[in-house]
């Protein structure tokens, strides 16, 4: 039998194999990918920030006098009536205290006084000694005026002269009293303070609730001095609560009174559902945990659900609803890249990558609302990586092989 075929049949098996070697080590390797669909589904896109919990209605109670406050038994949370319920009372100050300079003066003002009320003492004695002298020269003119020794109008002289001590004696009348009462209050300057207890009767003004509800917060609890118009208590309803929330101005502008919001991250585990009550319409400047200033907008949203266990103050999360869709074709944020000005995605037909130009319209922090470009069903590649390019082979990661 003819064995010369044999060598040179397996030196072209052994070329055959290292071509095909050298082919199969060339060959285009999928690049693993991961992978989502265009769907159709509901969307909305909403901003979401932390705000914080207050009562509609708080009354704050201040005093209307200066005055001593007397301490209060009031705590928070205590129930309050209107008009029966005594928040505050309020007794008169105390005399202040008297340094030695100020006493020395205190008391040559009530020397001098005394000195007056003498003077004037003595002033009344004169005029009163010289209106008996005139009633006196006024009898004898009377008796002289009708045997007509004395003219008529020496009569007249005689009785305007009585009349006017008179007044006189009334003017010196007066200044007595001045002076008496301008001494009591040089004495009543000069007096201390006492360490006696206050009674009830010394009450001036008791302040009284002037609303049902509760005492959110007691700002002046112990006995001590207040100026008029000091804050005492702040009294409300916790029940009738709503959400205070600051947006960014930019975020406001997007959101219209009646828009709905949800509350969440309160403490329970329920999310509470509310309404935009208003925004509004002055920003204030609020500096970040950044230290960039920002511009803010406070919006009021009314709660629809109520929870017993919120109260005025607490922190919460809401998420305003800026724009919704029953029905909208969506592309997960994660499969866009910018070219340019275009938002782009690669998508994948017969396990090659086709680089498409889409159009989008409101986004979210995970999909967007696509306009154009792609259609209801596509697969996209979802995080793509810098090695991917057009007519790329690709193989979804976990069906390599």
């Amino acid at each position: 039998m003819n064995r010369n075929w044999i060598k040179p049949a397996g030196l072209a098996a052994v070329a055959i194999a290292i071509v095909g070697g050298f082919v199969y080590a060339l060959r285009e390797e999928p690049a693993l990918v991961d992978t989502a669909q265009v769907s159709r589904g509901p969307m909305q896109v909403s901003v979401r920030e932390e705000g914080v919990t207050r009562v509609r209605e708080v009354y704050t109670i201040s005093t209307p006098i200066a005055g001593h406050l007397a301490r209060t038994l009031l705590e928070e949370g205590d129930r309050v009536e209107a008009g029966r319920t005594v928040v505050a009372s309020i007794h008169p100050l105390d005399p202040p205290l008297i340094d030695e300079r100020t006493k020395a003066e205190l008391l040559a003002a009530r020397d001098a006084a005394e000195a007056a009320v003498r003077i004037a003492d003595i002033e009344r004695v004169r005029v009163e000694t010289a209106l008996r002298l005139a009633r006196d020269e006024l009898e004898r003119a009377l008796k002289l005026h009708g045997p007509g020794i004395i003219s008529e109008s020496s009569m007249q002289k005689a009785e305007n002269e009585v009349d006017l001590l008179e007044a006189q004696v009334d003017a010196a009348t007066a200044t007595i009293n001045l002076r008496k009462a301008q001494l009591a209050s040089a004495e009543a300057s000069m007096m201390q303070p006492t360490s006696a207890e206050r009674g009830t009767e010394g009450c001036c003004v008791n302040l009284h609730a002037p609303v049902d509800g509760v005492v959110l917060q007691m700002l002046a609890k112990s006995e001590q001095a207040v100026a008029s118009g000091s804050r005492i208590a702040e009294i409300g309803d916790p029940q009738d609560l709503e959400v205070v929330v600051d947006l960014l101005s930019s975020d406001a502008v997007q959101i219209a009174p009646g828009a709905r919001a949800q509350v969440s991250d309160w403490g329970g585990s329920a999310v509470l559902a509310a309404r935009v009550k208003r925004i509004d319409p002055a920003a204030f400047t609020k500096v970040s945990a950044l230290g960039i200033e920002e511009q803010r907008v406070n919006a009021v949203l009314e709660l629809e659900d109520r929870d017993a266990r919120l109260g005025h103050g607490y922190r919460v999360f809401a998420e305003l609803v800026v724009w919704e869709s029953g029905d909208s074709l969506r592309v997960p944020i994660s499969a866009l890249f910018r070219a340019g000005r275009e938002w782009r995605v690669f998508a994948v037909k017969d396990n090659r990558l086709r680089e498409v130009s889409v159009t989008l319209g409101h986004m979210n922090d995970e999909i967007a609302e696509l306009l154009s470009g792609l259609g209801e069903g596509e697969t996209v590649v979802v995080h793509p990586g810098d090695t991917l390019a057009e007519g790329s082979l690709v193989a979804p990661r976990g069906q390599e092989g």
